[in-house]
């Protein structure tokens, strides 16, 4: 079951001292997204979304340009916002898209992360990560508070339709939906990379 409580968001200027955290280390060494499709009411309040929110943007940004935004669904907006994405597929005759929804449609709350690059000096590349730590912070706090989570983009993250419907600007795209609520399964370990293949030290040429 979810916790009602919600960190103390430091204010700007509060001293932020380092100390071992080993809740946080096992909480990461168990950390597993939950499948969209078991995800269900009842989701977070009003207030543990704001909480989300405010955890999700604290992520490495340089330049302090808040290159991302956010679009909530929950309620009847939701839904409205399914029936018309589920429409495009349908008036495409894509079956196979429109059965895609389904994760969409499960979960009570979904929040899309738009990557929203600013003109600056910065590349736009670490403009667009920033956004992915974004979602990543975004889906870990979800999953902290006792919610089930995942992180999904599919077919409707990327058409030009869809992108209209959310009312996205040409420089920007959606870094992922983040879909939150509560299963009553718990979720199963599955297979990760061996770090072997993934690991070199550098060596001087």
């Amino acid at each position: 079951m979810a916790t009602p409580s919600h960190p103390t968001i430091p204010a700007f200027g509060d001293e932020l001292p380092l100390s071992p955290s080993p809740e946080v280390l096992q909480f990461l060494a168990r950390r597993r997204s939950n499948p969209a499709l078991t995800l269900t009411t009842p989701g977070p309040s009003d207030d543990q979304v704001r909480t989300l929110l405010q955890l999700a943007k604290r992520v490495p940004d340089h330049g302090k340009l808040a290159p991302w935004r956010f679009i909530i669904f929950n309620g009847p907006a939701k839904a409205d916002f399914a029936v018309q994405i589920e429409g495009l597929a349908l008036k495409r005759e894509d079956a196979r898209a429109a059965a895609k929804l389904g994760k969409l449609k499960a979960p009570p709350l979904a929040i899309a992360v738009i990557s929203s690059p600013k003109p600056s000096d910065i590349p736009e590349w670490e403009q667009v990560l920033s956004a992915g730590a974004v979602c990543t912070n975004l889906l870990y706090g979800a999953l902290a508070m006792g919610f089930g989570a995942n992180w999904i983009t599919d077919w409707y993250a990327y058409d030009p339709d869809a992108l209209i419907l959310l009312g996205l600007t040409p420089s920007e795209k959606v870094a992922g939906y983040i879909l939150i609520g509560t299963t009553a399964t718990p979720a199963q370990e599955r297979e990760r990379p061996e770090l072997a293949a993934l690991v070199r030290s550098w060596e001087t040429p």
